[in-house]
């Protein structure tokens, strides 16, 4: 396997003919290499990937399954996926072959993960995208086996149990928060009475804002990929959704867009970033000596004051826009127990009202 030297840049360059898994001949030029064993080792991982030869390196073969990915799945779910893998995944296996990774190498990678400070779904995530880059050499590549399969699962689907604020802790955040801020006011505001996401709240427009019939339209979603501001539909198709609002909601962001006279019907209502909108929360829950939750624990903490005034699991899913009621009932099923005894209570009430009739 040659490598060239170009004497202009001082630079060592790739150039080789290749025939690729459909048999057509290629030749393919690659430059800027520092040294010459860069070159010549592109140029062998390059013949490997193009011949769907599992002897390539993992990294290598990463790359395939990401480029695949990346036409079939939403922008900001590829580049969350993206992140985890070059992050907690290919520094542990990317110069092993693919076809030589075995169920001992996945169990040490997996004792990494369990020493770590990862919450246990955290932990979950990174081993089930492990699992589905192995489905994917053994579906369409052939490989013989799924070595994490053997390895066993690590993790917890759902967390034990979700952070969330109580009315009271909800309230002591918002009366710290001065007129200037009026804007995290209002973010918080409608996170925690709607159970929105971040991205949903942050994608919000005047336009979707009915005032008058106290409603509010979420039919899109808000995010930040390499710097660039996307607009992009919500997480499924239930999440199109329109929900009610309680007066005082509907009063203070009527006084907030009052504020913002110059803003165009199409423009976002929070010009913030979701590191933005975390940061600030953090700063005014221990201004005010609430325990730090996640900007996303907001929604949890709509969804556990529903539960708590003994609204149904199925119009909790609809107003929190997941796609199954089960979805609901798996996150928040910790919630519910604590009903056990009042429902006790009630059917043994209506059967003594029943019998001092007689």
């Amino acid at each position: 396997m040659p490598a060239y030297f170009n004497e202009t840049n001082k630079s060592w360059y790739a150039k080789f003919d290749y025939t690729d898994w459909q048999g057509t001949h290629k030749q393919k030029l690659k430059r800027g290499f520092t040294r010459k064993k860069d070159a010549v080792a592109f140029e062998r991982e390059f013949i490997k990937k193009k011949k769907a030869d599992l002897s390539m390196n993992f990294e290598t073969f990463v790359k395939l399954y990401l480029d695949e990915l990346s036409s079939r799945i939403r922008e900001t779910t590829f580049s969350n996926k993206q992140y985890l893998i070059n992050s907690k995944i290919i520094p542990y296996f990317k110069n092993k072959s693919i076809n030589e990774i075995k169920t001992s190498d996945i169990r040490k990678w997996q004792n990494t993960l369990l020493k770590s400070n990862y919450s246990e779904t955290y932990i979950k995530t990174v081993n089930n995208q492990l699992t589905a880059i192995f489905n994917y050499a053994v579906k369409y590549y052939d490989l013989s086996i799924n070595p994490c399969k053997k390895a066993g699962s690590i993790g917890k689907k759902h967390s034990d149990k979700q952070d969330f604020w109580t009315v009271d802790d909800f309230n002591k955040v918002i009366s710290i928060i001065n007129d200037d801020d009026v804007c995290f006011k209002t973010l918080f505001s409608t996170l925690y009475w709607t159970g929105m996401r971040i991205g949903e709240a942050l994608a919000l427009t005047k336009s979707d804002i009915d005032i008058e019939k106290r409603t509010i339209n979420i039919n899109k979603s808000f995010s930040r990929i390499n710097k660039e501001d996307l607009i992009t539909p919500p997480k499924t198709p239930k999440s199109n959704r329109k929900i009610s609002i309680h007066k005082e909601l509907a009063d203070l962001l009527n006084e907030y867009i009052n504020k913002l006279p110059y803003l165009a019907d199409d423009e976002r209502l929070f010009n913030l970033s979701k590191v933005t909108a975390r940061q600030s929360l953090y700063k005014y829950a221990k201004k005010a000596g609430v325990k730090q939750i996640r900007i996303h624990d907001l929604r949890h903490s709509h969804a556990s004051l529903l539960v708590e005034l003994g609204f149904s699991p199925l119009l909790i899913a609809q107003r929190l826009g997941h796609e199954k009621i089960e979805t609901t009932l798996q996150i928040y099923s910790h919630l519910f127990p604590n009903k056990e005894e009042e429902l006790i209570n009630t059917i043994e009430n209506l059967i003594d009202s029943k019998n001092n009739t007689f």
